[in-house]
């Protein structure tokens, strides 16, 4: 049986299906059900760093992706053991020796209580964007993330098919899905497998080759239980993505 509070946000799933079309991500992260504790705070430094990445804009006055940092600082507060609201401020970029603030965000995430001990767990995460149009070209949008995910053993197999909407009338809903595949050699360490691609409007999704796909090689440290790291390269599969993009998330929770 759902949560009671995953019932209630299901409706506004369907709301996502107007406009979009998806830019640069200040995040590039596979959600797996887990948050914050009751009454607590994390803070989450989001970073990635194409060395090799598109040297034209997806659409006219956009950031380049080549050679440009991105990033984010995340907080998160911890409302019950199946909700977790989040703050994405600022989201930056440093590109071709300048510094660029994107815009912000903000997040209600709804999981399954106790996700990480769960063999089936499952979520929804709501995500409005406030962004600056060099950023986005939609903005303000909302993006919705089911989260459905398998533990079983030491694997962890999870999917955030994700549906990306503008909220200004223009465009369509976007789709832009993500997998990870994950070996958990032990309590501190895990390494995984991560794909994320963007297939486009919804109406008319693009075909593999003029689609953008990437896929991660990742690997997770636990410092403690208040502190975590992840690193990843990713590899462009067509012309269409970043050849080469690096990324680094660190957690802090209190």
């Amino acid at each position: 049986m759902l949560h009671p509070g995953l019932v209630r946000c299901i409706p506004c799933l369907f709301f996502a299906w107007s406009t979009a079309a998806r830019a640069q991500t200040d995040e590039i992260q596979v959600y797996d059900g887990e948050i914050v504790e009751p009454g607590h705070f994390e803070v989450t430094l989001h970073n990635n760093y194409a060395p090799d990445g598109l040297k034209q804009p997806a659409y006219p006055g956009g950031t380049i992706s080549n050679h440009s940092w991105n990033g984010t600082v995340e907080t998160a507060y911890g409302m019950a053991d199946w909700w977790e609201l989040g703050v994405y401020l600022p989201v930056y970029t440093f590109t071709q020796g300048t510094a660029q603030f994107d815009g912000g965000k903000l997040r209600s995430l709804f999981v399954v209580p106790d996700a990480a001990h769960q063999t089936f767990f499952y979520g929804v995460n709501f995500e409005l964007s406030f962004n600056n149009k060099h950023w986005e070209d939609h903005s303000p949008s909302l993006e919705i993330r089911p989260i459905l995910g398998l533990h079983l053993g030491k694997w962890d197999i999870i999917w955030n098919p994700i549906i990306d909407s503008g909220l200004n009338g223009t465009g369509n809903a976007t789709f832009a899905p993500s997998e990870r595949i994950a070996y958990n050699i032990s309590e501190s360490y895990a390494v995984a497998v991560e794909h994320y691609a963007d297939y486009g409007s919804i109406r008319a999704t693009a075909p593999f080759g003029r689609s953008y796909q990437e896929i991660f090689a990742v690997g997770d440290y636990r410092l403690d239980e208040a502190n975590s790291f992840e690193f990843g390269a990713g590899f462009g599969l067509n012309n269409t993505s970043d050849r080469l993009v690096l990324k680094l998330i660190i957690n802090h929770s209190f």
